[in-house]
């Protein structure tokens, strides 16, 4: 994002933005993906808000869902917590049993 009440924000709390290109939705294809689900399954559902505090405990709420009860394609339609779980099995049975041989 690239409007300057945003980039005075991000001054303001000692955050460096990251951005490419300006006007290339291609070249930060995963955050303008984010944000348009965010925009569509939390922001455009509430048709009112009652203030800036409620925004921001639903966005947590949302942000926390997002990263770690959401189904994901990529992994096989589980969550990921789920998939780190069974990573952390895997490795761990792989690890004992290169202890035993």
């Amino acid at each position: 994002y690239t409007s300057l009440a945003f980039t005075e924000a991000l001054i303001e709390s000692g955050l460096a933005g990251s951005i490419g290109s300006v006007g290339d939705a291609l070249d930060n294809a995963l955050m303008e993906s984010t944000i348009g689900l965010y925009k569509t399954e939390l922001i455009d559902r509430q048709k009112s808000w009652t203030g800036r505090a409620e925004i921001e405990r639903e966005t947590a709420s949302w942000v926390h869902w997002f990263n770690t009860s959401r189904l994901h394609s990529s992994i096989g339609y589980i969550s990921p917590v789920t998939y780190e779980n069974e990573y952390r099995q895997q490795c761990s049975i792989a690890t004992s049993d290169r202890e035993v041989a």
